[in-house]
């Protein structure tokens, strides 16, 4: 209990909800737009009732509490606004008013920000600076993840480097930032939480991390970096220029038929990043199992999304031809792919035949591959070249030509 009364409630912050509701597209919930003041507050959680005695919980005084009564009866419930600007302040507003009204206020000041970047070909494509989406998503879960407890303002930053949003609180339990896209939500306010899913500022499923990460990938952005302690979480739009190529290329497969889930444009990204990808590397990418890397891939690859190389612990994945021709790249497309598994065992037997000796090591960075591929290829050329002998194990393991011109005595 808050030590709240009825009196403490704006009822225009209760007609916010149902508007809210009314004009979410269906996300919100629709039968409580009808239902009286009294019983809205109650079916949202923010209202005790018992016959005539009633009493306004946190949750109902932080929904649709005047701005005094929030002063008063929350003093930790605060949210700032800051906008920097080549090391100067140029907005820095803290408030005290209920959440919806906050949300949609800060709504307001990003979309006055954020412009936007026109691609022009066959149609036009809008790619903003960033992603309204992630923004309503990332704001809303430092709202309902925030520990009301704790001294401290939900922060929002429009920095330079991009929009950062802190909240005072840690992870919830069991949340860890090496699994935040794969772990089952769990709002640190469970009611307050159910209450923005009801008024239809946030997506039902409950899964708004997939929503910040897919908002940035999709206009061609680095994906959300996340941070916390003890104390806090924070997470980072990061802004820049975008990749208005990779998101041509998005848009185009899009057009063709590709339905692009999140797990799709996090290996696109990372590819375009890392040149190309194990399905190990795939694996730490999406938080997941080396089996649901190699399932997303192999979709990829069946959808020309990606291409592979490679065969069995030494295959790796790259971005196709045609993603380096939209690029201008050409020569990275061959850089990337490397060399045809023949051109390497030639590669690796001219080597050998010249210098007297080969080792793994060498013969990864000859060909441009792992190393466990090149193992696999030097045991290849040695099975069919007998001249090509093994010598040592493990480290000092390397291959030796015993065939014509083998007086030249090998390198150390």
């Amino acid at each position: 209990m808050t030590g709240a009364g009825w009196n403490d409630l704006d009822r225009l912050e209760l007609e916010r909800f149902r508007r809210l509701a009314r004009e979410s597209g269906g996300r919100g919930d629709r039968a409580l737009v009808e239902l009286s003041d009294e019983d809205l507050c109650r079916a949202v959680g923010g209202l005790e009732a018992n016959g005539k005695v009633h009493g306004i919980r946190r949750l109902g005084l932080m929904l649709f509490g005047r701005e005094e009564a929030l002063r008063r009866l929350l003093p930790t419930h605060e949210i700032a606004w800051q906008v920097i600007r080549a090391g100067k302040v140029e907005e820095n507003d803290i408030s005290r008013i209920p959440l919806l009204r906050a949300f949609e206020d800060l709504t307001l000041r990003f979309r006055a920000r954020n412009r936007s970047t026109e691609i022009v070909d066959l149609f036009r494509t809008e790619v903003p600076d960033f992603s309204e989406d992630a923004f309503r998503e990332a704001l809303a879960n430092a709202m309902t993840h925030r520990d009301i407890t704790q001294l401290g303002a939900i922060h929002v930053q429009w920095t330079d480097e991009g929009i950062r949003i802190d909240n005072p609180g840690g992870l919830p339990e069991g949340v860890r930032l090496d699994n935040i896209l794969v772990t089952p939500p769990r709002p640190r306010n469970p009611l307050l939480a159910d209450a923005f899913k009801r008024a239809g500022i946030v997506e039902r499923t409950g899964r708004g991390v997939d929503t910040i990460f897919y908002g940035q990938l999709r206009y061609g952005r680095a994906a959300p970096r996340y941070s916390a302690t003890e104390r806090s979480v924070s997470v980072v739009l990061p802004g820049g220029a975008a990749n208005l190529e990779l998101v041509r290329w998005v848009v185009a497969q899009g057009r063709a038929g590709h339905l692009w889930q999140l797990p799709d444009l996090l290996l696109l990204r990372a590819c375009a990043e890392q040149r190309e990808l194990t399905s190990e590397d795939a694996a730490r990418v999406l938080q997941s199992d080396v089996e649901r890397a190699r399932s997303v891939l192999a979709r990829l690859v069946d959808a020309g999304v990606v291409e592979a190389k490679g065969v069995r612990r030494g295959r790796a994945y790259h971005l196709p031809a045609a993603m380096y021709r939209m690029l201008g790249d050409k020569s990275a497309y061959v850089r990337t792919r490397g060399f045809e598994p023949l051109q390497q065992e030639q590669m690796v037997l001219q080597y050998a035949r010249t210098h007297g000796v080969i080792t793994r090591r060498e013969a990864a960075e000859l060909c441009r591959i792992t190393g466990k591929r090149a193992t696999v290829v030097l045991a290849k050329v040695s099975s069919m070249h007998p001249e090509l002998v093994l010598e040592g194990q493990r480290r000092g393991a390397r291959y030796v030509w015993k065939g014509p011109g083998a007086s030249k005595k090998p390198k150390k």
